[in-house]
C-alpha cells in the first residue's frame, strides 16, 4: 500500500467521526469556541460539515490534492480553538486531563502532515 493510500485510509475515518461529532454534539465544541467569532453554532456546524466534506475529497481523484491542503489548513486553523480547550479544562479541572491535551496539541503537525499525505502531496516527485 502506498503512503497516500494509507495516510487516506486512517486519516479519512477520523474526519469523518469528528465531522459527525460537530454536527450531531456542536454543544461540546460551543464551550471550547473563542469568544470573539461571531455566530459559534453555526462555525461548528459548518467546521463539521467541512471535515465531512474534506474526508469525502481524498477518496476523489478530481479533489484528492485540494482536500489533503484544506484539511491541513483547517488543522492549522482550529489549533487555537484546541488550546483554548486544553486551557479551560485544564484550569477548571473538568473535562479532558493533560492525557488528552498533552498529545493532541503535539500532535498538530503531524495532522497537517497526514492531512497532506492523505493528499498525495509529500514524498519525492517522480
Amino acid at each position: 500500500m502506498r503512503r497516500a493510500d494509507l495516510a487516506r485510509a486512517t486519516i479519512a475515518p477520523l474526519y469523518l467521526l469528528a465531522g459527525a461529532i460537530h454536527i450531531a454534539r456542536p454543544d461540546l465544541f460551543m464551550q471550547v469556541m473563542p469568544p470573539a467569532l461571531p455566530y459559534p453554532l453555526v462555525i461548528v456546524v459548518l467546521t463539521g460539515a467541512a471535515e465531512i466534506a474534506g474526508a469525502v475529497g481524498l477518496f476523489v481523484p478530481r479533489t484528492r490534492a485540494a482536500a489533503g491542503v484544506a484539511l491541513a489548513l483547517y488543522a492549522v486553523c482550529v489549533y487555537p480553538a484546541n488550546i483554548l480547550h486544553a486551557v479551560h479544562d485544564l484550569s477548571t479541572g473538568t473535562g479532558l486531563g493533560w492525557a488528552y491535551h498533552y498529545p493532541r496539541l503535539f500532535a498538530q503537525p503531524l495532522i497537517c502532515w497526514w492531512a497532506l499525505a492523505a493528499g498525495g502531496l509529500t514524498g519525492r516527485r517522480r
